[in-house]
Order: structure tokens, then sequence, then C-alpha cells
């Protein structure tokens, strides 16, 4: 096994909470929002990891995201990359925070980009509440995107995940981008889809890169 280790620079100073209690400001909110949606693409009950483990990820990219993210929370990670097995060798990539157990702002961005995105008095809002809704909704097909298991095939984009809540906010946020999207339990997992053509092109244009919010 060969491992490696390193840090992100520090280059943002820590969340920014907004005027009312417990409620992130826009920016962090979004930022915190992807950090949880690529937590919980691979998220694993019931296994043991060290106490500082925010996350382990199998692509390079989706680590590179959240190391992003998190140093744009004000928490730096530092990465360990694992190189396994013995026939097939292949990659972990690791991100450990200096406190163990998962920052209080992943949990916080998670309930309020959820409830963003899924609570119906949301909808029909202001256009800076719609765009916010739009940046979120980008912000956890971006993540699925680069953790989650992808099933391209021609006639549909998918994911497999085995959240039930994130599936629940890819379909909201594929219909908020203006694709349709469905889920079908597979094995040990459910595919979340949106349709190939036109709706397959949208969802991966709107999750390209993050969405600017509007003040």
């Amino acid at each position: 096994m060969v491992w490696s280790t390193g840090a992100y620079a520090f280059t943002r100073s820590p969340l920014r909470p907004s005027g009312r209690t417990n409620l992130l400001d826009r920016t962090s909110l979004a930022d915190a929002f992807e950090a949880a949606c690529l937590i919980r693409c691979i998220q694993v009950e019931g296994v043991r990891q060290p106490a500082t483990l925010v996350a382990e990820f199998s692509s390079e990219a989706a680590a590179t995201r959240l190391a992003e993210l998190l140093v744009r929370l004000g928490m730096p990670a530092r990465p360990e990359r694992i190189t396994a097995g013995v026939r097939r060798r292949y990659e972990l990539h690791r991100l450990h925070l200096t406190d163990p157990g998962q920052p209080a702002v992943l949990a916080m961005g998670w309930r309020q980009g959820r409830t963003a995105l899924l609570d119906p008095a949301a909808i029909g809002a202001s256009a800076p509440r719609n765009a916010r809704r739009q940046a979120l909704a980008a912000a956890a097909w971006r993540a699925a995107l680069l953790a989650a298991g992808r099933h391209v095939r021609t006639t549909i984009l998918g994911v497999r995940i085995r959240d039930t809540e994130l599936a629940a906010v890819l379909v909201r946020g594929a219909q908020v981008l203006g694709s349709p999207a469905s889920v079908a339990p597979r094995s040990g997992c459910l595919l979340v889809t949106v349709p190939g053509g036109p709706d397959k092109d949208r969802i991966l244009r709107r999750s390209a890169q993050p969405t600017v919010l509007v003040s």
C-alpha cells in the first residue's frame, strides 16, 4: 500500500453566517450544500474509519472539489492518496480534517439547502430566491456527477447513489434546472436518471460550473 499526504492552502476566512440564527449566507450555503452532497454520494454506514476522515473517494476530481469547498468554508483538509489492491491496483483519495467528526456547517448546509429545494413554499418566489434554488440544484448534480457512480447511455444520464434523501434532492434539482428525472431501485443502490438529448445536455451544462448567485 502506497500513500501520500499534503495540505490545501487556506484562502478564505471561515463561513459567513447571515443575520438570522443558524442560517448560512448565499455563498457559504452553496459551498456547504455541495460539500455535503459530495460526502453523501459516497457515505457508507457501519464502516470504521479514522475519526478525522471526512470523505474517501475513488475519484481524484471529487476529492479535489471537496477540498476546494472546505478551504472556502474555512476548514482546509489534509489529503491522503492510497494505492491498494493486489492484482488490480486502484487509488483512494482521502481528506482529513484537524478536528474529528463532520463539521456542523456541513450538516447545516445540507438541511438549509435541502429545504430550499424541496419546500413547496419556496416555489414561485422572488427572482433571487429562484436563482439560489437553481444554484443549489446545479451544486447537487455537480456533486453527484463527480462522486457517484455514473450510468451514461445514449438515452439517459444517470447516477447511482445509496442515500434516499439525496435521490429526492437530485430529482427536484433536475426539475428546477428544467429536466425531468426519475428514481429506480437497483441492487444495493438507487439509480437517478434524466432522459438523453436536450435534458441530459442541460444537466451537464448547468452543473459544469458553479452558478453565480444573484443578490
